[in-house]
């Protein structure tokens, strides 16, 4: 159990990779449920970089799920046995990385953000009335966009496992840069929203009047949604280095005074690290790729940008993480004089 306990992520991420490893095998054998291809609800294929396969493909996904699993396993090999030495000591986790990035970044696309974003609006359309067109959860989490959510859980498991093996290797995440990750995290997004609340009034910043009017039906109402969305994110990043992201403000009853856990942090910072960076992945993939015209580039040109707001949001949340498990009492985001107010 010792082992088990002291291995967890690594023998979690093994026992992932095997599970997936026999679906994509199962596919391959003709099992429905295939999430790319003829049965992906992505009406070109321009949105996932394995639109063009088939369920044959299943035999590399279970290749490649060996793979991970072995990773995985012999980086539990400090937990209880003798770690290797030397280059081969660092094998399994450079090997983890890449797959890691393959299974969070690379796999997943747009649509994983866009679940995120309209899973409120969803929520609360019936408390209000709106149709939203018929939309449903299942539009806005076809079975597709959720074997993307498996894949990014896989290789987050897998990165856990990573950091185990080499923690106590340097400390990069200081409390220096997790300020100025924190800014940039908050200005990146503030280009994308400024177009799409200009698109709303009606305002053609960076497009052109032709562009602006096919959105008229209601289209860009929905755009600045998805603005206001990332601008409040941006104000929430901001907690990363305030008081209130350590303390509970004075304002939230049955919460005033009390020590806010890190992983209420860091969990939401670090999902939304990976969604919108893979977003703008898939916009610079599409820009690669000739889809948008330079003059209407506030179409697509603040998307780009997106991996850097992404990496910014990254830092912050795992300097935030680091900040916290190394001082019990709130550090110098947080002064004991102003803690002491808070409450």
């Amino acid at each position: 159990m010792t082992i088990f306990t002291s291995g967890r992520y690594g023998y979690a991420a093994a026992l992932w990779a095997v599970a997936y490893g026999l679906l994509g095998a199962a596919w391959a054998l003709g099992a429905p449920g295939y999430p790319w291809g003829a049965d992906d609800p992505d009406p070109d294929g321009a949105l996932s970089i394995l639109a063009g396969t088939a369920p044959p493909f299943g035999w590399w996904i279970a290749a490649f799920s060996a793979l991970t699993a072995a990773t995985a396993l012999a980086l539990t090999r400090r937990n209880g046995v003798r770690p290797a030495k030397g280059a081969w000591g660092r094998v399994p986790v450079l090997l983890a990385w890449p797959i890691t990035a393959l299974l969070v970044l690379v796999v997943p696309d747009s649509r994983l953000m866009m679940g995120v974003a309209y899973t409120p609006l969803l929520l609360a359309a019936p408390l209000f009335g709106w149709g939203l067109g018929g939309a449903t959860f299942a539009d806005a989490w076809p079975w597709p966009v959720l074997n993307q959510l498996v894949c990014v859980l896989g290789g987050l498991l897998l990165a856990a496992a990573a950091r185990d093996h080499g923690r106590g290797r340097g400390n990069w995440f200081t409390p220096a840069r997790g300020r100025i990750a924190v800014y940039v995290a908050v200005a990146v997004p503030l280009v994308y929203c400024a177009t799409r609340w200009a698109w709303a009034l009606g305002v053609p910043l960076g497009v052109s009047a032709r562009f602006l009017a096919e959105g008229e039906d209601g289209l860009w109402l929905a755009g600045a949604y998805l603005a206001t969305f990332g601008a409040l994110g941006g104000v929430l990043t901001l907690g990363l280095v305030q008081r209130w992201g350590e303390v509970f403000p004075r304002w939230i009853p049955g919460l005033r005074g009390r020590r806010v856990p890190p992983l209420l942090a860091v969990v939401p910072a670090g999902f939304v690290s990976i969604i919108i960076t893979v977003a703008g992945l898939t916009y610079i993939r599409w820009t690669v790729a000739g889809r948008f015209a330079l003059e209407e580039w506030g179409a697509w040109l603040p998307e780009c940008f997106w991996p850097v707001w992404g990496a910014a949001l990254a830092t912050a949340a795992v300097c935030y993480h680091r900040r916290r498990r190394e001082s019990p009492r709130p550090t110098a985001a947080v002064s004991p004089r102003s803690a002491a107010r808070a409450r």
